[in-house]
């Protein structure tokens, strides 16, 4: 790595994949945010990108097959494959959940957009949760953008063994109210999806369809309106993401604060793409056995997060 100045308020990170990215002390944090690389090694940026389109395949599959939002999966996969980039290890859960976040946000809208023409999204009940989604959102910024990665690792495994329990062994009669609670009680709920969700890189599915389902929401209000929650958790989260890590040393070449590009680039098409199939297949294949396969694959994860938190 290399540094080339052009004038005394602009700078030019030379990065070669692999090595250490860390810029040399003293610059401002204007000058780290400009990263380009001038050696392209195809042969070690060719399997990073067969990944990342591969991430976006089954994160879109499974929003297609299961309503679920593919953060829980594209989180975890980006924060396995960003030491391969010399991203050191307290960014790496940050650069994984900004990322995420940002794939949501058009993705989400496509998704919303979708819900929303077959009547699958609950405007009563989005007016009813919306403000304090937002609400959680802002404290879900503070607390991931502050928190150390070991943290947002704990967290990240514990909510995603919740999830995976509910999806292997959760009944559709589970409930635990006929209805939403009044204003306190949705208060928490929707503080509670929009917090959590954001510190996790997920949209609104993941946590928001089996909670909207244990107070009675059919699924299909469920599934729509949680759909709809989604721009409106990705946008502000990726917006304080980005700001909380503009100019962050360390960070690989393409990355906006704690939003990676590239990944974005990659990673969006290739879950749009594919979330018609997932539709598709959700016709073809047994729901149930889905769950409890994801349900596996999300236990895996959370115990490979607990295990790089507290078996190192």
């Amino acid at each position: 790595m290399g540094l080339d100045r052009f004038g005394a308020d602009r700078a030019v990170l030379f990065w070669s994949g692999g090595q250490d990215i860390r810029p040399p002390s003293g610059l401002s944090r204007f000058e780290r945010i400009l990263i380009v690389p001038i050696e392209f090694d195809f042969a070690f940026l060719l399997p990073f990108a067969l990944a990342l389109l591969a991430t976006g395949a089954f994160a879109g599959t499974l929003a297609g097959l299961l309503g679920v939002g593919g953060g829980i999966v594209i989180v975890p996969i980006l924060y396995m494959l960003l030491p391969a980039f010399g991203v050191p290890e307290e960014l790496r859960m940050h650069l994984a959940v900004g990322t995420s976040l940002a794939t949501i946000v058009p993705t989400g809208l496509v998704s919303a957009q979708s819900h929303w023409k077959r009547g699958g999204v609950d405007v009563d009940l989005l007016k009813k949760l919306g403000i304090f989604v937002v609400l959680g959102v802002a404290v879900g910024i503070v607390i991931g953008t502050r928190a150390g990665g070991e943290t947002l690792k704990i967290i990240f495994a514990s909510v995603a063994l919740l999830v995976a329990v509910h999806m292997g062994l959760g009944k559709q009669e589970w409930c635990l109210s006929k209805s939403l609670p009044s204003w306190p009680g949705r208060a928490v709920i929707g503080m509670f999806i929009g917090g959590f969700s954001v510190v996790m890189g997920i949209g609104g599915g993941t946590l928001g369809v089996p909670t909207l389902s244990l107070f009675n929401v059919p699924i299909r209000r469920a599934v729509g309106t949680a759909a709809a929650l989604g721009p409106v958790i990705a946008l502000p989260g990726v917006i304080g993401f980005i700001i909380s890590g503009f100019g962050e040393p360390g960070l690989p070449p393409f990355s906006l604060g704690y939003a990676n590009l590239l990944a974005f680039a990659v990673i969006v098409p290739s879950t749009i793409a594919f979330a018609p199939l997932g539709a598709k297949l959700a016709h073809t294949i047994s729901p149930p056995l889905l769950r409890k396969a994801f349900a596996v694959f999300l236990l895996i994860t959370a115990c490979r997060m607990a295990w790089a938190v507290f078996g190192s």
